[in-house]
């Protein structure tokens, strides 16, 4: 295993990432977590009295020897270890360092990258990811030279999850859920993707959820059947099949996916169609903004649908719009009363919860609503599409084998904006995180580079999958003598 120090460690939209045995190796990883706790210390010190520092790790490749082998490194700072006991969700650390009021979480894993990749997020006193201001402090600490000699000392090992279970069980009356369900003869499948949530929602049902919900993929496959563990269609194969075989028998079935580090969320409702969190989003501030009266804010990314923003007005509830990332809407959360926050990419939390994306949550708050209101998603979708939209989205991602040219296309894209895309007048023209153009409600396109991958994503939302499809291509013509 190549032990070369990289001289460029960078810290993406949610942590440090790279292939394991290159970029991600223990020489750079021993470097990383020595930076980051030395900031977490120097940072954070005044607001909380507590020295220990938890580790958590997901079930990839060699993860759980990473976390083992760099409590000497941390214990060299001065601080104190906790270990989890076992794998163990992102959320699931953010929320014990909230709870127990300790300094910070170092969480080793690559949430939704391919199977060869490993990381490490950094979670703050408050359970929420570090913001890009502490991160290029790491990155600047890191570049000074940060070398220490490791120092073996006892550490405390804790079973992270159950803290977890519990606080979202006393949000829910689990057995009004199932009883609900059981009656709407729905059958829910939870898919794990082999990642960190696995067995999680037996627990949180105390298994007693076996004729309503159950998981698929909960064994350890560290390869992840051969796909990324992102919740995206393309990798859900087993799922689309186990809903369909449902589906036949007679029953109304819904898909819930989690990615590999548990943070994140898609879904597959009852008429088979893909929910990725610009449909889940609306659906949770409509379903929960009707029975909480209050006007705290509503907060999304610049790649979030505008759906989202039509139903939050609706509610006389203020809309902020950030860069994408979450530790952007954690901050905010952290800032102000905020009732929602979510991006694009399947990450969502609730105000009244923690400062902190959660798919575990979020899946409870989803069947809770539709427990609720006995009504199936699917019409509860079809119903924001006709009051709220029509809304069709896509998101394409182009790979950059030479990363030489990034900065060429950006510069191409700013220089050369036309005042029309498809016969539609160019409306608006936004920089926050990208290169927005806006035409109308609806109706926008966006060009943003990737923090963590050599790849530019290309976002979409219009008014019809016609106007989708012609957008999207003019956006690929736009650039193609640039990418080729």
């Amino acid at each position: 295993m190549d032990q070369t120090v990289s001289s460029s460690i960078k810290f993406g939209t949610d942590g440090w990432r790279g292939i394991i045995g290159f970029d991600f190796n223990m020489a750079n990883l021993i470097r990383v977590v020595v930076a980051s706790c030395q900031e977490l210390k120097f940072q954070y010190s005044d607001n909380v009295k507590s020295k220990k520092i938890l580790i958590g790790y997901d079930r990839r490749f060699m993860a759980e020897y990473f976390a083992k082998s760099i409590i000497p490194y941390i214990n060299a700072c001065g601080l104190e270890v906790i270990l989890s006991s076992s794998f163990v969700t992102t959320p699931s650390c953010s929320l014990y360092v909230r709870e127990l009021n300790i300094l910070g979480a170092l969480v080793i894993t690559a949430s939704h990258n391919p199977y060869n990749w490993l990381g490490l997020k950094i979670k703050n006193f408050q359970g929420s990811s570090v913001n890009e201001l502490f991160t290029k402090e790491v990155e600047r600490r890191i570049k000074l030279g940060n070398i220490t000699e490791p120092v073996n000392l006892n550490y405390q090992i804790e079973d992270i999850k159950q803290i977890h279970i519990k606080k979202i069980n006393s949000y829910f009356d689990m057995q009004f859920i199932l009883e609900r369900l059981r009656k709407m003869n729905i059958k829910i499948y939870i898919d794990a993707m082999h990642g960190s949530a696995a067995e999680s929602i037996n627990q949180l049902f105390q298994d007693n959820a076996g004729g309503v919900i159950q998981g698929i993929r909960e064994e350890k496959d560290v390869y992840f059947s051969g796909n990324p563990p992102e919740p995206l269609m393309n990798y859900l194969d087993q799922l689309k099949d186990t809903l369909l075989r449902k589906t036949k028998e007679g029953f109304k079935t819904l898909g819930i996916v989690f990615d590999g580090d548990g943070d994140r969320i898609a879904v597959i409702d009852e008429k088979g169609r893909y929910c990725s969190t610009q449909v889940l989003f609306p659906y949770f501030l409509h379903s929960l903004g009707a029975k909480v009266k209050n006007n705290h804010s509503v907060l999304k990314t610049v790649s979030g649908s505008d759906v989202i923003t039509n139903i939050a007005k609706s509610q006389n509830r203020n809309v902020i719009e950030l860069p994408v990332g979450f530790k952007y809407i954690a901050e905010k959360m952290i800032q102000e009363k905020t009732f929602i926050g979510g991006e694009e990419s399947g990450g969502i939390g609730f105000g009244d919860f923690f400062p902190e994306r959660d798919a575990l949550f979020a899946s409870i708050v989803l069947l809770n609503c539709i427990a609720n209101e006995e009504k199936y998603l699917c019409d509860s979708l079809d119903n924001i599409q006709r009051n709220y939209g029509p809304s069709f989205y896509e998101r394409v991602d182009i790979n950059f084998p030479d990363n030489s040219k990034k900065n060429l296309l950006k510069n191409y894209i700013s220089d050369n904006i036309p005042k029309y895309i498809c016969n539609n007048k160019i409306k608006n023209i936004s920089h926050q995180d990208g290169i927005k153009l806006r035409i109308d409600n609806n109706y926008w396109v966006l060009f943003r580079f990737s923090g963590t991958e050599p790849l530019l994503r290309l976002y979409c939302e219009a008014p019809s999958k016609e106007s989708l499809k012609n957008t999207l291509h003019w956006s690929k013509n736009f650039i193609k003598n640039i990418i080729d």
